[in-house]
Order: C-alpha cells, then sequence, then structure tokens
C-alpha cells in the first residue's frame, strides 16, 4: 500500500526508522503526516487521530475585538454530524434546472378551488417537488438505498419517505413525510405547512424525524442560484433548491423569457455515479416540467 505524506514527513519517518508504507497498512489510511509517526513511535494500540486543532486554537483576541456566543446543543450535534459526514462520504453535486411554466400556470388554476373547498392551506411548489422526488425514488431505486456502515452491503428501501430540512432559530430539523408516494398533492402540501410550524415550535417528536429515503434543502424563499448541499447519512443523495429565475430559452426560432428553479443533487459517490444522477435530474425535471404527470402519478398510485 503506498501512502501519500510531505516530504518533511517521510523525512522524519526516515529517521526514526519508519516504514510509511507497514504504517498506512496498519491504520487503513492513505495519508500520513508527522503525527501518526509519534503515534506508532509511542507504542500506543488505539487508532492514531491526526491533530488538527492548532488551526482552531487561536487567540483571535490578539487581532482585535471579539465576542462568544456558545452553539445550542442542537447546533453541536449537527456540526458533528455534518462535519462526519462531509469527511466520511466522497460527495459530488450534478446541477440542472427545470422548466416551471406549466406547474405554476397548473398551481394558479387550483387557487380558487382551494377557496371554494376553504383549504386552510396553499398548494407550494414544494408540495410538487415532493411528489416528483418520490416518484423518481421508485423508477430509480437505487437512491432509496443506504449502504451498511462497513460499506459493503447496500440496503434497499421498499418505503417512500422524503425529508425536509427546515431553518429554525434553534438550528436545522429534517422533519420526514412518510410514504410520499401514497400520498396526493394537498395531503403533502398540508403536511409540509404542520412540520414546519412545529419544527419552528421544538414541537416535532422524535418520530417524526429519521429514516428518510431523501432529503430536500430549498432555499427557494431565501435566493441563491446554486449550492452544495451536504448529503445526510444514511441517506445516500440530498435535493437542493433554490429561487426560481427567468432564463431565456431559444424556442420556436426566437429566445422565449422562461421560469426555470435551479435543482442541486448531491450524491455518494461510493454508490451514485454522474450518469445515474444526471438521469435522476432530467427524468425529475420532465415531471416538473409537465405536472399532469404527477398527477396521474398520484391516481395511480390511490394517493389522497
Amino acid at each position: 500500500m503506498s501512502v501519500n505524506a510531505s516530504p518533511s514527513t517521510r523525512a522524519y519517518a526516515r529517521q526514526q526508522g519508519v516504514d510509511l508504507d507497514a504504517l498506512g497498512a496498519a491504520t487503513g489510511r492513505n495519508t500520513l503526516a508527522r503525527e501518526d509517526v509519534d503515534w506508532h513511535l509511542s507504542g500506543e494500540t488505539a487508532a492514531p487521530a491526526t491533530d488538527h486543532s492548532r488551526y482552531w486554537n487561536v487567540d483571535h483576541a490578539a487581532y482585535g475585538p471579539v465576542s462568544e456566543e456558545p452553539l445550542s446543543r442542537m447546533a453541536q450535534v449537527a456540526a458533528g454530524n455534518l462535519g462526519a459526514a462531509n469527511a466520511m462520504i466522497p460527495q459530488v453535486t450534478h446541477h440542472d434546472r427545470a422548466d416551471m411554466r406549466a406547474l405554476e400556470a397548473f398551481r394558479s388554476s387550483l387557487k380558487a378551488e382551494a377557496e371554494a373547498q376553504e383549504r386552510g392551506t396553499r398548494l407550494t411548489a414544494l408540495a410538487f417537488h415532493v411528489k416528483a422526488l418520490a416518484h423518481c425514488l421508485q423508477e430509480f431505486p437505487r437512491f432509496n438505498a443506504s449502504l451498511s456502515a462497513d460499506g459493503e452491503t447496500l440496503i434497499s428501501k421498499h418505503f417512500v419517505h422524503v425529508g425536509i430540512a427546515v431553518d429554525t432559530p434553534h438550528g436545522l430539523m429534517v422533519p420526514v413525510i412518510r410514504d410520499a408516494d401514497r400520498k396526493g398533492l394537498w395531503r403533502i402540501a398540508e403536511e409540509i405547512s404542520d412540520l414546519a410550524a412545529r419544527a419552528q415550535a421544538r414541537k416535532i417528536r422524535s418520530e417524526e424525524m429519521g429514516g428518510a429515503s431523501m432529503s430536500i434543502s430549498s432555499l427557494g424563499g431565501i435566493g441563491g442560484t446554486a449550492f452544495t448541499p451536504i448529503v445526510n447519512p444514511p441517506e445516500l443523495a440530498i435535493l437542493g433548491l433554490t429561487r426560481m429565475e427567468t432564463v431565456p430559452v431559444w424556442e420556436d426560432g426566437d429566445w422565449t423569457p422562461v421560469a426555470m428553479v435551479p435543482l442541486d443533487l448531491s450524491y455518494d459517490h461510493r454508490v451514485l455515479n454522474g450518469a445515474d444522477a444526471a438521469r435522476f435530474l432530467t427524468r425529475y425535471a420532465a415531471l416538473l416540467g409537465d405536472p399532469r404527470r404527477l398527477v396521474l402519478a398520484s391516481l395511480l398510485s390511490g394517493a389522497s
């Protein structure tokens, strides 16, 4: 096993009589630092942990006025989880966008129906995103799976649960819409509204979080044109959404202004590849581009 090490680390290892290739094989690491050599020389049996604390242990007050604010418990947990996920997962993000003209026209046409039936919920674009994602997870089952902790077994899920990232004053929460494939658009919209409100009030129950097939992180109400959402293990992918934008599209021999939504799909490259992601988002964009397909999918699945 050939390892990566800086020239200074290699020189130090030679001085100490340590074989870096043998040390790499013993620790399972491809990259070694001076700290790993010291760990080997110490005779400790616990796995070495390269010390990066020197990057954070800085006296910032030496450079100017500062103030301190302790992170909430929820923020500390999220920081640890996201840091571990980013370190463990070889993540790639595929970018695309979807034509939203037909969907927005369809949503507008349902306003009168909502008022007539005295529905207390708006049919938001996010409800369509959840429904489209649920359909794609059925059509592309490799996205609806998880990798075992040892990385040797792919666990396929025979349910479709969609997580919705909610930004709260207490930190990021991801309540889950269960069986989204079997629910209609209005039901999904109602659950999104209810879960988001209770997340803000910290009234989400533990059983309403976790177990998602895949999650959506939407910044549409804030702004931006693209971002790289971090995969939330044990999920294998996450879909990021930003604000709709008007894009010139060449149609019928002329430029036409088209309302498009940017799509950012981050995925675990150990299981999924670029072709998988491209096919997934192409199909996803096609469903959003023709909302009749989503309504038909709801009827065929018996969604209410």
